[in-house]
C-alpha cells in the first residue's frame, strides 16, 4: 500500500507532542520539529529518506538511542484501520494492539495511517566527530577497546563503527570509522573520552560544535553548512540494490576473533559492517515493554550491508552470497537461542510463511529470532485482531484462528 502522500507533521510544543502521519519520512518529521523549536528533537533514525511509518512499528533507533530508546519508546498513541476498516485510536484499539503494534511490526495488525510521539529535549549546542583507524593505525585495538566501553559510557554519547574493507597504496586492509554524537559541548565530550576511551586519540580538531538538526546531516553525511532543506528531499541516492541482515553481540570478540573478521572481510572484498552499541536508556526498559525485545545484556547490534548497481539475478546471488559467508562467519560471536535478529532488517534469510496461512510452528522459526519470548503475545495478539489473516505477507504475525478453521487465503 502507498502511504507516500500521506505526508503531515502536526508539531505541539505546548504538550512536547507531533501527530505524524505513516508516510512521512524521518527527514520531514526533523525537519519539522526543527522548524519549531531548537530544544526539541526525537530518538530515530539517521538515514532521512526512511518512512515513518515501518521506522516505527519495527522499533526505530538512532544515535540517541543510548539516552531516550527507541522511536517507539516515545509513542503516545496511533490511528490504525483495521481488517474490518475500522478507525482505531489508542483507546478504541485497546492496550493490547497498541502493544503489538509499536515493534511488532505494523503491518500484521493493520494500516497505520499516523502516530502521536513524545518530543524529547536536546541541548541548543551538540558535538560530533568521524575518526578513521585503519588496520596499520592501530584499529584492532581501537575497536576491541570499544567494545568495553561504548555500551556504558557516558549516556549522552553514542559511537558507532563502521567497518570496511578497502584498499591503501594497493593493498587490503580495514577502515574503522568512528562516527559520535555527544549532547554537549566539545569541552565536555574530551572529558568524557579522556576519561573513558583515550585508546581513540581525539582531539580538539576532531570535534565539530552544531546544532541537533544540522547533526542529523553530518550524520546522513551531507557536507556541513547544507542546508535543513535537504531533508525534504525524498530521493537522495540512485536506484540500487541493497541487502542487510543483523546480530547482536553480548560477549567481546577478542583480538584474535576481530583479525579473523578482517581476513573474512577482506576476502569477501564487499560487506560492511556497522556496530551499534547498546547500554544506557536501553538497558533500562523491560525486553517485555513492546514487542522489541532486544534490551539489557547486549553490547552492541551488528548490521551488515551489501549493495550493487548491476541488474541481473546472477549478479544480485554472487552479492547474496557474500553477506551470507560473512553472516556464517560471525555465528561464533553472536547472540544464541535464538540468533537474534532486528526486525526493521527484514531477512527472508531466516524464514518465511509458506502459502496461505502459517503455522505457530512455520512462523516460530523467524519469529524467536525476531521477538523473543514476545512472539507469543503476537500471535494471540494476531489472533483477536485479524482473525482471518486477511493481513499477510512472508513474515507476518500468523493467526491461529485462521489455521485452526482452515480459512483459505484468496
Amino acid at each position: 500500500m502507498d502511504m507516500f502522500a500521506m505526508r503531515s507533521v502536526e508539531v505541539n510544543l505546548e504538550d512536547e507532542t507531533v501527530w505524524v502521519d505513516s508516510g512521512s519520512t524521518i527527514g520531514e518529521l526533523y525537519h519539522g520539529i526543527a522548524e519549531r523549536s531548537k530544544v526539541h528533537g526525537f530518538p530515530a533514525g539517521v538515514c532521512h529518506s526512511v518512512g515513518v511509518g515501518g521506522h516505527f512499528s519495527g522499533g526505530g533507533y538512532g544515535n540517541m538511542m543510548r539516552k531516550f530508546g527507541l522511536s517507539v519508546d516515545h509513542v503516545l498513541d496511533a490511528v490504525i484501520v483495521d481488517a474490518e476498516g475500522r478507525v482505531l485510536d489508542r483507546k478504541k484499539m485497546g492496550e493490547d494492539l497498541f502493544w503489538g503494534i509499536r515493534g511488532g511490526g505494523g503491518a500484521s495488525f493493520g494500516v497505520i495511517v499516523s502516530w502521536k510521539i513524545k518530543l524529547v529535549p536536546v541541548p541548543e549546542v551538540v558535538t560530533v566527530f568521524r575518526v578513521l583507524k585503519t588496520l596499520e593505525q592501530g584499529a584492532t585495538d581501537v575497536v576491541h577497546r570499544w567494545q568495553y566501553v561504548a555500551d556504558n559510557i557516558h549516556d549522552d554519547l553514542f559511537i558507532r563503527v563502521v567497518l570496511s574493507p578497502v584498499k591503501r597504496k594497493g593493498q587490503k586492509t580495514i577502515r574503522a570509522k568512528f562516527n559520535a554524537l555527544f549532547l554537549g559541548n566539545a569541552q565536555e565530550l574530551l572529558r568524557v573520552m579522556s576519561n573513558s576511551f583515550p585508546e581513540l586519540g581525539l582531539v580538539g580538531e576532531d570535534c565539530i560544535e552544531m546544532s541537533w538538526i544540522d547533526s542529523v546531516l553530518f550524520w546522513d553525511n551531507f557536507p556541513v553548512g547544507t542546508s535543513v532543506d535537504v531533508l525534504l528531499q525524498r530521493h537522495d541516492t540512485p536506484e540500487k540494490f541493497l541487502k542487510k541482515k543483523s546480530d547482536y553481540v553480548q560477549q567481546p570478540i577478542s583480538k584474535t576473533g576481530l583479525e579473523g573478521v578482517w581476513n573474512k572481510m577482506m576476502e569477501l572484498e564487499k560487506p560492511v559492517l556497522t556496530l551499534n552499541p547498546y547500554g544506557g536508556r536501553m538497558d533500562e526498559i523491560s525486553e517485555m515493554e513492546i514487542p522489541f525485545p532486544h534490551r539489557a545484556g547486549n553490547l552492541y547490534k551488528i548490521q551488515y550491508s551489501v549493495n550493487w548497481k548491476e541488474e541481473g539475478e546472477d549478479v544480485a546471488n554472487r552479492y547474496l552470497d557474500l553477506i551470507r559467508r560473512l553472516y556464517d562467519y560471525m555465528t561464533p560471536y553472536v547472540s544464541k537461542s535464538p540468533r537474534s535478529s532486528y526486525l526493521n532488517y527484514r531477512d527472508v534469510d531466516i524464514g518465511v510463511n509458506g502459502p496461505g496461512n502459517a503455522t505457530y510452528a512455520e512462523a516460530r522459526v523467524w519469529g524467536d529470532k525476531y521477538f523473543k519470548r514476545n512472539f507469543d503475545r503476537l500471535v494471540e495478539v494476531k489472533t483477536m485482531v485479524d482473525p482471518s489473516n486477511f493481513f499477510r505477507y512472508e513474515q507476518s504475525i500468523p493467526s491461529l484462528a485462521a489455521f485452526s478453521l482452515g480459512i483459505m487465503s484468496e
